[in-house]
């Protein structure tokens, strides 16, 4: 089971727009969505599904819209949620902006996608690339003749169109390694993790067959590669698009499948594995009694050194009550930030293996404050190209197309700082 309605709601929750699907449940029961959600907020019990009688509400916020789906049976509620927010992932390409003026402005748009989106309570073309090939935002001329229904809709293949053609040939494919990592006081890492993400960029003509190889530490041990020569990846959490086929990934870890044509995310993965910080930062904080703080921050490149880590910002705290800041550092500038309590001290160009200092001292008022501060963390901006952390190797990519022609496959690897933070003593 799936939804019965869907309403979008402004922020004092009167109804914008909305669309009943199946006519099991009244309309006027969104009436009882907004005094319910805000009684559960005065009692600190907020939940995702709130229940008025047999009536169940999923809602999601975004922006100042609230998105409610309302349902009687034993709804899969997984399924609602998804729907909820690959809908605002829909509006917000034909909107760019999702808010309560862009619904209003776009009346028309919204129901016929609304239509489109779902039927009879469940998800239907979710595809905005596709949906654009048949709901545009030009005022539609008259047209007589038959309507034709877009091939994607009812082929096999329905996030790819045929007949797409290229005089060259390529693929484009990103893999991008967000590091997480919490350090406490003492130096000990509290939390590590790799968020991992491969996008691709695709200008195929036809409908090609891809494969793509990682080194999967599963598929090396089925295949006997698995040993000290070979550096295998033991992925985690792995989340594919609608395109691959999951019962071939299943049976032999091979990720194949047709790609939709231009920009998409092929997988997600994660790795729990204990990271070396990457930039490693050490920070001693002098207060002078009723005069002055001095900070002295010393940050390390701890990764190979033939990278360098570009745009690097670490963002370093300071008392909320100092000013006239002077500060000296050994490469790149700092800025302290009054509004934020932070310095931040940014570094074009950091190459792995390389220290460098940077020292800041701060007036304080004479009158000390009363209540003890508590610390924030430190926070490290940072991007690596052409390496990963965790060693992930994309070992080929094969394009098999029936026309055979020959495409190009380019790969890129970027690491980057997710949740960076170092707590300081």
């Amino acid at each position: 089971m799936s939804a019965s309605a869907v309403f979008i709601l402004d922020v004092k929750g009167k109804p914008l727009i909305s669309r009943n699907y199946k006519g099991d449940v009244a309309m006027s029961e969104i009436e009882h969505f907004m005094p319910l959600l805000m009684q559960r907020e005065e009692e600190g019990a907020l939940a995702p599904l709130l229940s008025h009688g047999r009536v169940h509400f999923l809602w999601i916020k975004h922006s100042n819209l609230y998105l409610v789906a309302t349902t009687l049976k034993n709804a899969n509620a997984s399924l609602v949620y998804s729907f909820l927010y690959k809908t605002v992932e829909v509006f917000s390409e034909y909107f760019k902006e999702l808010e309560e003026e862009s619904i209003r402005d776009n009346f028309v748009i919204v129901y016929e996608l609304l239509d489109e989106l779902m039927d009879f309570g469940f998800p239907q073309t979710t595809d905005s690339k596709i949906l654009q090939e048949y709901i545009t935002q030009q005022g539609n001329k008259l047209e007589t003749g038959k309507s034709r229904v877009p091939p994607t809709v009812t082929n096999a293949v329905s996030w790819r169109s045929e007949g797409i053609k290229y005089k060259k040939n390529e693929v484009f494919i990103d893999v991008i390694e967000s590091v997480n990592l919490l350090v406490n006081a003492n130096g000990s890492v509290l939390l590590s993790e790799i968020v991992g993400t491969i996008k691709l960029k695709v200008f195929l003509s036809g409908m090609p067959e891809l494969r793509l190889g990682l080194n999967d530490r599963v598929l090396f041990e089925l295949t006997g590669l698995s040993g000290s020569k070979n550096k295998s990846v033991e992925l985690e959490d792995v989340k594919f698009h609608q395109c691959v086929r999951l019962s071939r990934f299943d049976n032999d870890r091979t990720i194949s499948f047709i790609p939709p044509d231009g920009d998409f995310e092929l997988m997600s993965y994660r790795l729990s594995t204990q990271v070396k910080p990457l930039i490693w930062i050490e920070s001693v904080i002098e207060k002078f009694s009723h005069s002055r703080v001095e900070i002295m921050v010393k940050a390390k490149g701890q990764f190979k050194k033939q990278s360098v880590a570009n745009g690097v910002e670490i963002s370093v705290p300071v008392p909320s009550d100092a000013d006239s800041p002077r500060f000296k550092t050994s490469v790149g500038s700092a800025k302290y930030v009054p509004e934020k309590n932070v310095v931040i001290w940014s570094i074009k160009s950091f190459p792995g293996g390389k220290e460098y200092l940077m020292r800041a001292h701060f007036g304080l008022p004479s009158v000390e404050k009363e209540e003890v501060e508590g610390r924030p963390p430190i926070g490290v901006k940072f991007e690596i190209p052409y390496f990963t952390v965790s060693g992930i190797q994309v070992r080929y990519m094969k394009i098999i197309e029936k026309s055979g022609y020959q495409a190009l496959p380019w790969v890129r690897y970027i690491t980057q700082s997710g949740d960076y933070q170092l707590r300081t003593s």
